[in-house]
Formats: C-alpha cells, sequence, structure tokens
C-alpha cells in the first residue's frame, strides 16, 4: 500500500487514500472476472462501481473543500489498518476468491464508517458520500455471501 506509514489526518491524504484503497480492489475485481467466468458480471460490475466511489467521494470533496477545511486535521487513521490483501495465489479456487474479496469489502467498509464517523462535525457532504459507499458495499457483502 504505497509504503505509506503516515497517519491519514487531512481531508486530501484521506481523499487519496480512498482513491488507491478503491482503485486496488477494482483491479481486483478485474483479475477475478478473468479468473472466474462463473461470477465474471458480478466482478466486472464491482470493479465499475468502485471507480463510480471515487468520483462520488471527490465531487462531494471537492464540492465542500476550502483552505479552511484543508487546512484542519479532521482525522486521524492509520492507513495500515486498511491495508487490503489483493493477490490471489494462482491455484486458487472460486470459493477462496470470494473468501478474499469479502475480507477487501469488510475492510472498505470500516474504513469509510471510521472516516465518516471522524469528519461528520467539519463536513456533512463528504461524511454522507463515506456512507453511501458503506451502504453499497454492505450490499455488496451480502451478494458476495451468496455467491
Amino acid at each position: 500500500m504505497g509504503g505509506n506509514d503516515m497517519r491519514l489526518q487531512t481531508a486530501s491524504s484521506v481523499i487519496s487514500f480512498s482513491r488507491e484503497l478503491e482503485g486496488e480492489s477494482a483491479k481486483f475485481y478485474e483479475a477475478l472476472a478473468e479468473k472466474f467466468a462463473e461470477g465474471k458480471d458480478s466482478f466486472l460490475s464491482f470493479a465499475q462501481e468502485n471507480r463510480k466511489y471515487i468520483v462520488q467521494v471527490e465531487r462531494a470533496y471537492y464540492g465542500v473543500i476550502s483552505d479552511a477545511i484543508e487546512g484542519c486535521f479532521a482525522f486521524d487513521l492509520e492507513p495500515g489498518d486498511y491495508a487490503l490483501e489483493t493477490t490471489l495465489a494462482e491455484s486458487a479456487d472460486y470459493s477462496e476468491a470470494l473468501g478474499r474479496a469479502v475480507k477487501i469489502e469488510e475492510t472498505m467498509v470500516k474504513f469509510y464508517t471510521t472516516a465518516a464517523e471522524q469528519s461528520k462535525s467539519l463536513m456533512a457532504d463528504v461524511p454522507r458520500a463515506f456512507m453511501l459507499i458503506v451502504r453499497k458495499r454492505n450490499e455488496r457483502l451480502a451478494k458476495l455471501k451468496s455467491l
């Protein structure tokens, strides 16, 4: 994960980190789509959704950003707490792949929930975007667990 040992404290650092997480997990789903025909459509749609989430978060952020907000330390997040394990062994079967996907989604939900909690007193739009993503990811988790 970019070897970033710095705690995330500013809005822009958290937005950048969310972009990184979404990009990594999108690539993971694209790789699953190539490897497992039975889940291909779901995995490709998850990858597309991840890229939409980046846009939603950035739109909310740029809609409220000002020097005043950027200068405040609204967050205290440790990037290592949200590291995603996105590599699968060549020999991994479908259920192992789904298990890994569930872990990734759980980590993403934890990240967005914590970020929303930490920022809700400062900005309404950004935590609202985070919680919308949490809701959609929880739906995705349910779908993954049913596959």
